[in-house]
C-alpha cells in the first residue's frame, strides 16, 4: 500500500464530504450553512491540490485541474460571504446566500469529478 496515495485519497474524499456538508440544506437559509465548514472545505481542498502537484500522468493533470476549479469556486463563495457581511450595507440576504451555496455546489461537482477519476485510476491500476 502506498501511503502517499492513501493520504491523497483520504484528503480528496474529505474535501468532498466537507463541501457536501456545507452545501446541504436550504439554499437561502444562512443557518444551514456554517462559515467554518466553508473555510474547512477550502483548506482541505488546498491541501488536496498541493498533494497532487508533481504527478505527471494525464489523469493526474485532470485531477489537479478539478481541484483548482474547486478551490476557485470555494474561494469565490468565501469572498461573496465576506463582502456581504463586512462591506455591503445590506448584509446577508437570501439571494446572496443562494449565490454562495451555488458556488459551493460547483465546487462539489468538481470534487465529485475528482473522486470518480480517483476511483477510475484505482480500478485501472495493474498489480
Amino acid at each position: 500500500m502506498n501511503p502517499e496515495k492513501v493520504l491523497y485519497a483520504f484528503t480528496i474524499v474529505l474535501a468532498m464530504t466537507l463541501n457536501f456538508g456545507f452545501f446541504f440544506g436550504e439554499i437561502n437559509e444562512p443557518s444551514h450553512h456554517h462559515v467554518y465548514e466553508l473555510y474547512a472545505a477550502i483548506f482541505v481542498n488546498i491541501v488536496a491540490t498541493i498533494l497532487k502537484f508533481g504527478d505527471r500522468t494525464q489523469i493526474g493533470a485532470v485531477l489537479l485541474a478539478s481541484s483548482l476549479v474547486s478551490i476557485i469556486q470555494l474561494v469565490g463563495a468565501a469572498v461573496v460571504w465576506g463582502i456581504a457581511m463586512y462591506v455591503s450595507d445590506t448584509g446577508m440576504t437570501d439571494s446572496i446566500m443562494a449565490s454562495i451555496v451555488s458556488l459551493s455546489g460547483g465546487a462539489l461537482l468538481a470534487n465529485l469529478v475528482s473522486v470518480v477519476l480517483l476511483v477510475i485510476e484505482t480500478v485501472t491500476l495493474k498489480r
